[in-house]
């Protein structure tokens, strides 16, 4: 048994493989991806948001293992989550569950101040720059990660609210950097109003380099994108 398992920064018409508005490449707004690898490889490809593939493979190979109702935050360029409930990936219609980056927030929106948009659209640098000058002990780049952790909180808190999860596991660039704002996103998390949520939610990190691949392939294997069982 062979094919393809692919991830995608957006909503996708899951059975036929189209994909479409990918936010950062403005030129695939509706792009037939899978009858175009299909017909390249002449496999079976499989297609789903690259979001929903990191919670798959946290679900399978990582973190979240021993968990059924399971958030995979990706914070990295965007902010957007897989969702998996009762042990079923949830992916909406339009694969588009889990956008929680696209919630208006302040004067912008969740991802514009909780992914790594938030270093460069307020303070002009990368999250790579400040976590080098954090490492460092730059005053001014601890500050920024401190504002930042703030903001994640109050991300997290918005997931908490609307699903319950038992875990949420972080993932992309800026999870590497989580030394740096981990005690101001829990002091933001911790003004959660439901204790008995508060006392159980866990939040990790997600250890493997390769784990949206994984579950990129995990989508394929057992056509978890349908809503099946995992």
């Amino acid at each position: 048994m062979s094919g393809i398992g692919i991830g995608v920064p957006s909503v996708i018409n899951i059975e036929k493989g189209i994909v479409y508005d990918v936010q950062n490449i403005p030129s695939w707004d509706q792009v037939p991806l899978k009858e175009i690898l299909e017909k390249r490889f002449k496999t079976t490809v499989r297609i789903n948001n690259d979001a929903n593939c990191f919670a798959v493979g946290e679900k399978y190979f990582g973190k979240a293992k021993n968990y059924n109702d399971i958030i995979g935050l990706i914070i990295g360029t965007g902010l957007g989550a897989g969702v998996i409930i009762n042990n079923k990936l949830y992916t909406g219609r339009n694969s588009g569950a889990g956008e929680f980056g696209m919630i208006p927030f302040k004067d912008n929106y969740v991802e514009y101040y909780c992914s790594g948009q938030f270093f460069k659209n307020v303070y002009g640098l990368t999250g790579e720059e400040l976590m080098l000058m954090a490492i460092q002990g730059d005053p001014q780049a601890i500050a920024i990660f401190n504002e930042y952790g703030t903001n994640l909180g109050e991300a997290i808190k918005i997931i908490m609210y609307s699903l319950d999860p038992q875990i949420i596991v972080l993932g992309g660039s800026v999870s590497k950097s989580y030394t740096f704002f981990q005690q101001k996103m829990w002091d933001s998390i911790n003004s959660f109003k439901y204790s008995i949520s508060l006392e159980k939610i866990i939040v990790e990190v997600s250890e493997k380099e390769n784990i949206s691949i994984l579950g990129a392939a995990a989508l394929f294997l057992d056509s978890n994108q349908d809503g099946k069982n995992l």
